[in-house]
Parts: C-alpha cells; sequence; structure tokens
C-alpha cells in the first residue's frame, strides 16, 4: 500500500508576497530558502505572475487580518536570516582582531 504525499496548498497572498520579494530584489534561492518553498515552485510562480496566471489554493476568502499575518511572518523569516549572517559576521570579525 502506498499512500500519496499531500502537497502543499499556498494562499494567493502568500504567493504574492513571495514574488513582491523576488521582485523587490532578493534572490529567488534566498526567498525560497526563507519561506521553506523549493526553488522551481517559486519560479513557476513569477512567472505565472508575469503572465497574470497566479491563482490560489482554494475560492476561500482571506481576511485582512490572515494577510497581514502572512506578511509579518515573511518579514519575521527574512529578519531572522538577516540576524543570522549578522551573528557569523560579528564572530568572523571578533575572532580576526585577536
Amino acid at each position: 500500500m502506498t499512500s500519496k504525499a499531500k502537497r502543499a496548498q499556498y494562499t494567493l497572498e502568500f504567493k504574492l508576497e513571495a514574488v513582491r520579494l523576488v521582485k523587490a530584489g532578493q534572490s529567488m534561492a534566498a526567498v525560497a530558502a526563507t519561506l521553506g518553498l523549493v526553488e522551481q515552485t517559486l519560479y513557476n510562480w513569477v512567472k505565472a505572475d508575469r503572465e497574470g496566471k497566479l491563482v490560489g489554493a482554494g475560492a476561500k476568502p482571506v481576511s485582512p487580518e490572515q494577510m497581514e499575518l502572512a506578511r509579518l511572518r515573511a518579514e519575521v523569516a527574512r529578519l531572522k536570516m538577516e540576524r543570522d549572517i549578522l551573528k557569523k559576521a560579528a564572530a568572523y570579525f571578533a575572532r580576526e582582531s585577536m
């Protein structure tokens, strides 16, 4: 007996936020890693957005609070990544000055 793996479903707002981050200049690899996506999936979303065919999972309406929550989660993930980079840089320079 084999069971199919359940595919993740993402809201349109989540996809649009991910595409916005790529359009804002962040690398596709960094955005994909931050949001826990496969880079090819993100590439497909950017391509679909460019063609005007980006759609979300289901027709369930999303409240403004849910949209804000998704935006804040993405921002927190980005800030954590920046913090980790700064920690590593500080440790590197502290070790070098000794």
